[in-house]
């Protein structure tokens, strides 16, 4: 089974965005790719709200996600989505990934759960919540790739929500993001890696990379981590497009040798002594 992930480093066009994405599709869809994975904020990365919020549509207008349907219709191959800022009915924006088929149908949704509230020791300041409204349903959706658990970003510090998406069937987590510099050169590998053997499944972490055009620096390293703990693609820090085979096999080979999953067992109340 071939993957691509497109490591990006959007800016704050979304037509200059939607491009790079069809062009990553067409391209991987040439070297016999069953699905594309994209980052967090593929469509628009803008630190400016006042700015960002002029190109933010709702989801039945927004032009990224058109023309990814559209580019994967065109080429039959399935897309991950990383995610978009869309525009939801209350006028609150939603942070939502999606899972597109090689027909262009949307055939899964997810909004991401946590939201990013942090005051870095850089300095660095961010209010996710100001703008954004968290999700409120966990999503595993059937792709090629195997049952794929949709996650995005900070979410990958809340272990059980993976514990939750792996005990529904995932065998595949997608982990899109725009990490920070600081908090990836610190626990990107690590997280990734801990959330792939806890679960005994593949990890695909599609990132942004690099200095954006509102100002912002993100740490890259778009991952592919097997069931094992074992990193099999690390794109480093430039922008593109990068290409891995998975094994579902070995998804059973490592649940048989350690059955994290089937021993699990539900945690009874804290008693403090």
């Amino acid at each position: 089974m071939k993957l691509a992930l497109l490591q990006m480093t959007s800016g704050i066009d979304p037509a200059a965005n939607a491009g790079t994405i069809v062009d990553a599709i067409e391209r991987a869809a040439g070297d016999g790719v069953a699905m594309v994975f994209t980052p967090e904020m593929s469509g628009l990365l803008d630190r400016d709200r006042a700015r960002g919020h002029t190109q933010i549509a709702t989801e039945a207008d927004d032009r990224v996600l058109a023309a990814v349907r559209e580019a994967a219709a065109r080429h039959g191959i399935w897309v991950h989505l990383g995610s978009l800022a869309l525009r939801r009915d209350d006028g609150r924006l939603a942070n939502r990934g999606f899972v597109i088929d090689d027909h262009g149908a949307i055939r899964a949704r997810y909004d991401k759960l946590h939201l990013f509230d942090v005051d870095l020791p850089t300095g660095e300041s961010w209010r996710e919540s100001a703008a954004f409204a968290g999700g409120e349903t966990a999503v595993v959706a059937e792709t090629p790739a195997g049952p794929l658990g949709l996650s995005i970003c900070y979410d990958l510090r809340f272990p059980a929500l993976y514990q939750a998406l792996s005990a529904a069937g995932a065998r595949v987590l997608a982990v899109p993001a725009a990490f920070t510099r600081p908090t990836g050169a610190a626990h990107w590998h690590i997280l990734l890696r801990a959330r792939a053997i806890e679960s005994a499944a593949y990890v695909v972490a599609a990132a942004q990379t690099g200095i954006h055009e509102d100002g912002r620096a993100t740490y890259g390293h778009s991952l592919v981590i097997d069931p094992w703990g074992e990193v099999l693609l690390d794109m480093g820090e430039a922008a593109g497009l990068g290409m891995v085979e998975i094994d579902p096999a070995a998804i059973e080979a490592v649940r048989a040798r350690i059955p994290v999953i089937a021993h699990r067992r539900a945690i009874p109340e804290v008693t403090l002594a």
